[in-house]
């Protein structure tokens, strides 16, 4: 055994130094390495001439602090020692964390009573809610969102590790995060963003690569990454079918085929969950490991109109063409049928929605997570998964006072105590409560139960979540050593290598949809128009309001790398024009419609002119809000009239086109979702469509340095007639758009700069 003893120091900028939390590291001949601090006042135990940690602190060593056992017999062993109050802490997961606490909102903290700037705290400090969750709620799962640098996420890791290992059983910490290596950083979702790290693509753009060998690596890479930032649990990927193409998620799914997103769904938590050589402690898990939570099971891609279930006037999910089963084979046939040694995800997340009357049994209406055919008849016992179920953040908050407030989700238990829906969520079969820093309302259910089925079923209800949970902080090697070294922490995170690898996948997600008469690629140093793009004032999901603004859409010092930029469209060569995808603002619900008087459900506009439902289905599958308004029977919106907030992008396009007076004109679209094109496309030269990279990548296409490969992960539809009319569950069954060069954007369509791409991912992933 050798004994290291580490106090870690950095230098940041302007010379200022920052002290880590000292911790000792023990290691043993052919066995784990063991890491500990001082100030927690673990000690270690020497048995048979191997060293262990007594995290109890009682002198001997228990099973559970045994690292030659697996992980099923220490987690069985140490939630049989952990009181009721204990495991309730263990089911709760923190609301969103960030590194230093924000100041307002949902991300705020405090340190010694005062906000960040006005305290002596360093961003790695443990905010004052931090330590009351940790201590007095007994969490130990912990949702990081933005964090200055990597080491400063590196050191917080080591204080709070330090802190929670002097506490009660020493259960170290399970810190996760939501996607964070997106290549737009300031994308919905992504609050993650912040920090060097590696940057790919997401969701559709890593489906445009068709190449689940790509994600295999995004996924080994990220793991490595997380881990030195001292996360070890992913709460991704997103492999809802994307079905319905208004949907506002659908961005993060791998698109509308089944197949496809079956083999992508693999292939990313092979890469994150499987650790190999001296990094497995065993059956694929160890060091390097990162548990992925896959998500939203059954699906939540069925959105009814394409509304979404964060919002109450989004609950549900709608099956016309009786397709649910679709749904759910990426999940089957993918995220629980790995090629991997780790078998399966190791957690799941159900989707906030009602998964409207496929519950044939219970003839429940109810917000997956509450369902209990969804989690047990299906999840459980049909599919036989027996690991960690945590409920979406904020399912058992209350819902804001109309539908359209960004509130708590109790969608289909709105009527129930907060408490009550703990309880009933219990009863579905969850293990875990997204977003709950509180244990007081798992308490209150767990007095529900022993009111109703006896101490002796409750203690065993809990003691059976409990032991899911526990096997996956033991199974990635935290009881043994959760620290982190800074200066590894600094070497890994977005490493050149990694970076070069996340770039060179978001060059193979872009696709190339028109080139007229070969117009691309445009040689470097030509001279280029790119207009300035008007935006009108947009509110995001949180519901903080953007400023209008007239600006270039890229970085106009970026394209000058590239050509030469010219204001004066007749000196330019040819003009490139960066738009958006239509973003509908209302995202299918106006409180102005519901406050004159209708029901407040409007279009979702996939066009950038002005829409009018002619087409849309006269009354809605699914309706009613018992408690915020009790008198909506009916969500439907046919012969409504809706405008995006970016339809200025259309006039952008037709004007450039104009002024270009017959010169080429390329548009540049950044799409979060399947687009109609008939508006413009007959206008314009060449369409090169991106699903959220870097501008320079686009560049890259758009001058020749890489031939374009990437494939349309999902339909482009003909027009909003073909939108209306498609069945939300039912994928490939749009009227395809057509250009000017007898070219359909379908589902695995894509150009190069020899004509259309037939390869054998064209062959594999066909309709």
């Amino acid at each position: 055994m050798q004994k290291i003893t580490s106090t870690l120091i950095i230098s940041l900028l302007g010379g200022l130094s920052l002290s880590a939390q000292q911790f000792t590291t023990v290691k043993n001949n052919n066995g784990a390495t063991i890491g500990y601090s001082s100030a927690s006042g673990v000690k270690i135990l020497t048995v048979g001439g191997l060293k262990f940690k007594d995290l109890n602190k009682n002198g001997k060593l228990d099973k559970y602090e045994d690292w030659r056992l697996t992980a099923d017999e220490r987690a069985k062993d140490l939630a049989s020692k952990m009181t009721v109050e204990q495991i309730a802490g263990l089911m709760l997961y923190s609301k969103h964390q960030a590194l230093p606490a924000g100041l307002f909102g949902y991300n705020m903290g405090t340190y010694d009573g005062k906000v960040f700037p006005e305290s002596k705290a360093k961003a790695y400090d443990l905010s004052d809610q931090q330590k009351d969750f940790f201590k007095d709620d007994n969490l130990r799962h912990v949702l990081l969102t933005s964090v200055q640098t990597p080491e400063i996420a590196a050191i917080w890791n080591n204080n709070a590790q330090a802190f929670v290992e002097g506490i009660g059983l020493g259960i170290p910490a399970n810190n996760s995060t939501d996607p964070r290596h997106t290549a737009m950083a300031t994308s919905e979702f992504n609050a993650g963003a912040g920090g060097k790290i590696s940057m790919w693509p997401d969701g559709l753009g890593m489906a445009a690569t068709f190449d689940p060998k790509i994600v295999e690596q995004f996924g080994q890479i990220a793991a490595k990454e997380y881990r030195a930032l001292g996360i070890s649990t992913a709460l991704s990927p997103q492999i809802d079918l994307g079905s319905e193409p208004r949907w506002y998620r659908i961005s993060m799914t791998f698109g509308e085929s089944p197949l496809l997103t079956t083999d992508m769904a693999r292939a990313y938590i092979d890469g994150f969950q499987t650790s190999y050589g001296k990094d497995e402690i065993k059956d694929g898990w160890g060091y390097k490991s990162v548990n992925a939570m896959v998500k939203h099971w059954p699906s939540g891609g069925a959105e009814e109109g394409g509304r979404d279930g964060h919002w109450a006037f989004g609950k549900f999910t709608v099956y016309p063409g009786n397709n649910l089963q679709q749904h759910i084979d990426p999940f089957v046939n993918g995220a629980f049928k790995l090629k991997g040694k780790t078998s399966k995800a190791s957690a799941v997340m159900p989707y906030y929605t009602i998964t409207f009357d496929q519950d044939k049994k219970y003839k429940e209406n109810v917000a997956n997570g509450y369902s209990k055919y969804i989690i047990t008849d299906l999840l459980r016992d049909k599919y036989g998964y027996d690991g960690v179920v945590c409920t979406d953040w904020s399912v058992t908050g209350d819902e804001g006072k109309t539908p359209n407030i960004f509130a708590g989700k109790p969608w289909g238990a709105e009527a129930l105590t907060i408490a009550e829906r703990h309880y009933k969520v219990l009863m579905a079969g969850v293990d875990q409560f997204g977003g709950n820093n509180d244990k007081k309302p798992v308490l209150e259910a767990y007095q529900m139960g022993v009111k109703e089925y006896g101490e002796k079923f409750m203690r065993e209800r809990f003691e059976r979540s409990a032991v899911r949970l526990l096997k996956n902080i033991f199974r990635v090697g935290l009881f043994e050593n959760p620290y982190l070294n800074v200066e590894e922490t600094k070497a890994i995170v977005g490493n050149a290598e990694f970076m070069k690898a996340g770039y060179d996948a978001q060059l193979k997600s872009i696709v190339l949809l028109k080139n007229k008469g070969n117009v691309l690629p445009l040689k470097e140093k030509q001279t280029v128009y790119v207009p300035k793009i008007y935006s009108a004032p947009t509110k995001d999901w949180w519901g903080f309001y953007t400023a209008a603004k007239l600006d270039y859409p890229v970085n106009i010092d970026l394209v000058k790398k590239y050509y030469n930029v010219t204001d004066a469209p007749e000196k330019a060569d040819f003009a490139i024009v960066f738009v958006s995808s239509p973003q509908s603002a209302e995202g299918g619900y106006d409180i102005n419609d519901r406050t004159a008087g209708s029901n407040g459900y409007v279009p979702i506009s996939l066009q950038y002119g002005t829409y009018t439902a002619e087409h849309a289905r006269a009354k809605s599958i699914a309706a009613g809000d018992p408690v915020i308004d009790p008198t909506i029977k009916d969500r439907g919106y046919k012969g409504k009239t809706v405008t995006v907030s970016n339809t200025m992008d259309l006039r952008t396009i037709l004007d450039t086109k104009e002024m270009m007076n017959g010169k080429p004109v390329i548009v540049s679209v950044t799409a979060s979702k399947p687009m109609v094109f008939n508006e413009f496309e007959k206008n314009v030269n060449g369409i090169v469509l991106n699903f959220g990279v870097s501008t320079q990548a686009v560049l890259d296409i758009i001058s020749g340095r890489t031939e374009p490969s990437g494939l349309l992960p999902l339909q482009m539809p003909a027009n909003m007639k073909t939108v209306e009319e498609q069945k939300e569950d039912v994928p490939f069954d749009l009227i395809t758009h057509k250009d000017t060069e007898g070219n359909s954007y379908d589902f695995g369509y894509g150009l190069n700069w020899k004509g259309i791409i037939k390869d054998a991912r064209t062959e594999k992933y066909k309709k």
